[in-house]
């Protein structure tokens, strides 16, 4: 049986925790930012956990 391969997309986009949670950046901050708040945008800012329903389908992505 051949081994699996990562899907570089999901790889590109996240990266598992030492604990097996997916960490990713925010959406919403590439354009149309003159229209969003400073408090809007300063939310965006670093990375953060994704939900329980698209843990399960990056980990079967990232082969965890």
């Amino acid at each position: 049986m051949p081994k699996k391969k990562t899907h570089k997309g999901a790889s590109k986009r996240c990266t598992l925790t030492a604990t097996g949670k997916v960490k990713a950046t925010h959406a919403g901050k590439r354009h149309l930012a003159s229209c969003k708040t400073h408090k809007q945008k300063r939310d965006l800012r670093g990375t953060d956990t994704l939900a329980k329903a698209e843990q399960s389908r990056y980990k079967a992505m990232l082969q965890a």
